[in-house]
């Protein structure tokens, strides 16, 4: 099996703005809204998807990370917890037999960047506002 790129840290978070260093890249991205994944991170654009605080995180959201081979995923329900996941995205990261952790915004970096550093395959979804 081929070694994964590392995944991204998080170096900054506050309200609207999530900040990222990538090996892959050179400096600091940021963005309001996150997807990070071993090897990369970009914007996660909920109209994609069509996603909304509620119904909340569906499965379409998480596929990308499992393609970029995550063992591990941490999804933020941001800082005042209003963003859902639904069951089914649960239920589609366990039957993927991925490691969950569902966290607001503030413990979620802080349990990504502790995954991070332990060199995990960790993939996140971060929502940086309500």
């Amino acid at each position: 099996m081929p070694e994964l790129d590392s995944s991204p840290r998080i170096t900054h978070v506050s309200w609207g703005r999530l900040e990222v260093e990538c090996a892959s890249d050179d400096g600091t991205r940021s963005f309001k809204d996150a997807k990070l994944y071993p090897g990369g991170a970009r914007m996660w654009d909920w109209n994609e998807t069509g996603t909304s605080h509620t119904p909340g995180i569906q499965p379409a959201d998480v596929e990308e990370l499992l393609e970029h081979g995550a063992s591990v995923v941490v999804l933020s329900r941001g800082m005042n917890e209003r963003l859902q996941v639904q069951p089914k995205t649960l239920d589609r990261l366990d039957d993927a037999g991925v490691d969950t952790h569902v966290l607001p915004t503030n413990s979620a970096v802080d349990r990504y960047n502790e995954l991070q550093a332990a060199d995990e395959a960790v993939a996140g979804l971060f929502h940086s506002t309500c």
